[in-house]
């Protein structure tokens, strides 16, 4: 029996059981993810000194995931709502365990560079699906709790990385050093796997949709032409031909952009649907997004390497002194989407960004006045205001920019959602390179090393809050109040109702 043939009454309940079974299945891929990035940042230092590793392929261990996964997520949301985002979402989380398994066992830091390419990949088809998914699930009345829940998994995923990765490092399980924090993927993955083939509906784009394959060689190949040159121009010398790259990729995306255009308007199907910046809510969104991205990429790095590093702290201690900035997200991010935003709209995000701009400075004075003697109690404070920033961003800022989005554009949307955070964290990554080990001198004593990484770690800092800033202005062009809570105070006015009605599932076969 079909959907449409199911009476009402039967139907309904099964439908939400199910729907509510997908969405924490789902999540649970997401907080895998966001755990997965968390825990490596942690574990960098390690990484360095059991494999080997050089500063060049430190960062690439990070920056390689976030190359595949910017160059990947706009293909994987669009294969999402072509080919099913249930499917998509199985042969993503597979293929992300796998890769898990691969960096766990990887020989060499090239090994492990490149299983952590394949993992962003695979990342980049699993993650838009699962905004892609809640987004055709769940009707607008309901988006705002979701995402409320979906600010909780960022703050507890945010919390469980650093310390989970901390312990792993520490503990040195079997004598496999840092490898768990990649191999404790295998269980979640298959879990993940077996439970998401049976609970997830699946959902397609309601007319049918083609791959554009030219549009996909052009944003993989304009990706690669501006972050790549970013990310070694330090290591080569910044050499001419880095410059010509990051050039050359603006006319990429300028091709991309007169291609995408003709692509629509002959068949109605192209990778980036340049129409959604036509909505105001979403063009706002995904500049901030990306200016977002920038910031976070430049602080996480250069945290970690300063506490383990620059200070001489052990990845437990490092682990522990997070946890007040971690606790701070997701309480923050809790409370925002449902509480705070219904009644204060844009001023929350605003918020936001002042706060984490002043948890940063203050993060820098207390640096400078401490420097190598500092204490985790003394990060404390500033970790805390920039925790409930962020936790007043990354929820709310998430339904601002998919609040309007058709839905038949929901997995196009999502993936552009990802791609420009990722491109972003990316930037920020290889602004590493300048803002914090062009600072430090190539050539250090032991005794230079630790002052040498807490002026670097002040200097990234500063940049980051003039980011920070950049956000703030961003935010003045975000809608006042987000489309769905407008919605659902005028629920069944004649505006409202066609747009729930847009985003009900499809369920497909």
């Amino acid at each position: 029996m079909t959907s449409s043939e199911t009476p009402v009454s039967s139907s309904v309940p099964v439908a939400d059981r199910r729907r509510w079974f997908a969405l924490a299945i789902v999540m649970t891929a997401a907080f895998m993810d966001l755990v997965d990035v968390t825990i490596v940042n942690i574990a960098i230092p390690s990484i360095q000194e059991d494999a080997g590793a050089s500063f060049s392929q430190i960062q690439w261990i990070t920056a390689g995931y976030a190359l595949a996964f910017a160059a990947g997520l706009i293909t994987g949301g669009r294969l999402g709502d072509i080919h099913g985002r249930k499917r998509l979402f199985l042969v993503g989380i597979g293929g992300f365990t796998l890769a898990s398994a691969l960096c766990g066992f990887a020989v060499n830091p090239e090994m492990l560079v490149a299983s952590r390419i394949l993992q962003g990949a695979m990342a980049a088809l699993m993650v838009p699906q699962v905004l892609s998914i809640v987004h055709a699930t769940f009707p607008a009345r309901e988006r705002g709790k979701v995402f409320g829940l979906f600010g909780a998994i960022v703050g507890l995923g945010a919390v469980s990385g650093p310390l989970l990765g901390a312990l792993l490092t520490e503990w040195n399980l079997f004598g496999l050093e840092w490898r768990p924090i990649f191999l404790i993927n295998l269980p979640v993955g298959v879990v993940a796997l077996l439970l998401g083939s049976r609970f997830i509906s699946e959902s397609k784009a309601p007319r049918a949709l083609k791959l554009d394959l030219v549009g996909v060689a052009l944003v993989t190949l304009g990706l690669l032409m501006l972050l790549y040159p970013l990310t070694r121009g330090r290591e080569l010398g910044w050499p001419l031909w880095g410059y010509l790259s990051m050039a050359g990729a603006l006319v990429v995306f300028a091709v991309l952009v007169a291609y995408e255009r003709r692509k629509a308007a002959r068949d109605g199907s192209p990778l980036v649907e340049l129409s959604l910046f036509r909505v105001k809510s979403f063009a706002a969104g995904i500049a901030v997004q990306t200016v977002f991205g920038v910031a976070l990429g430049v602080f996480f790095l250069v945290w970690t390497l300063y506490m383990q590093i620059g200070l001489g702290w052990s990845p437990l201690r490092a682990g522990l002194t997070g946890v007040p900035f971690s606790v701070a997200v997701s309480v923050a991010a809790g409370m925002s989407v449902q509480k705070l935003v219904p009644r204060f709209g844009r001023k929350v995000l605003q918020a936001g960004a002042l706060l984490m701009v002043a948890g940063v400075l203050l993060y820098v004075a207390e640096s400078d006045r401490y420097g190598l003697r500092i204490t985790s109690w003394q990060m404390a404070l500033p970790l805390v205001v920039m925790g409930v920033g962020m936790g007043l961003i990354v929820a709310p800022l998430t339904d601002a920019v998919l609040s309007e989005v058709p839905r038949e554009h929901a997995g196009s949307a999502s993936g552009l959602i990802n791609t420009v955070q990722q491109m972003g964290n990316a930037l920020g990554l290889g602004l590493v390179s300048v803002v914090f080990f062009g600072v430090i001198g190539d050539r250090l004593t032991p005794a230079q090393v630790g002052p040498a990484f807490v002026d670097a770690f002040q200097h990234a800092l500063l940049w980051v809050a003039g980011v920070l800033a950049v956000i703030f202005v961003l935010m003045a062009a975000l809608p006042e109040r987000p489309a769905q809570h407008t919605e659902g105070a005028a629920e069944g006015a004649a505006e409202g109702a066609p747009a729930t009605e847009a985003r009900e599932p499809e369920p497909v076969g």
